[in-house]
């Protein structure tokens, strides 16, 4: 994924409302889960992007999203359950696009991405 360019509504956004006086890794990564879990608007359908080796799905896969995975398990990557084959699995949402109109859920899917996308960490 290219290191896409300064966004600076979305950088604001980011520093102002999602990892705020986070000073360590796990206060940014529940930073991020808190405000995932208050944007996004589950379940939703979803197309993967691309493919990673942590994960089952296929580039062009479409899923259904369920919820975001446990806070213990979002600690170095957010993850979301989605429903694969008869069962729930859980995947980066870096992973995957939303196929669904919700203002609110595709600016946190792509505020997440662009996180990502800039190479920052927890």
């Amino acid at each position: 994924m290219a290191k896409p360019r300064i966004n600076s509504t979305r950088e604001e956004r980011i520093e102002n409302q999602i990892v705020v006086d986070a000073y360590g890794p796990e206060e940014r990564a529940m930073g991020w889960y808190y405000y995932l879990e208050d944007k996004l608007h589950f379940p939703f359908c979803a197309q993967c992007t691309t493919s990673k080796v942590v994960s089952p799905l296929k580039k062009g896969e479409t899923v259904e999203v369920l919820c975001l995975a446990p806070e213990e398990n979002c600690t170095g990557d957010m993850l979301v359950l989605i429903r694969w084959q008869g069962r729930k699995v859980a995947v980066p949402l870096c992973q995957l696009t939303p196929m669904d109109e919700n203002k609110s859920t595709a600016q946190a899917i792509a505020d997440w991405q662009y996180w990502v996308a800039q190479g920052y960490l927890f």
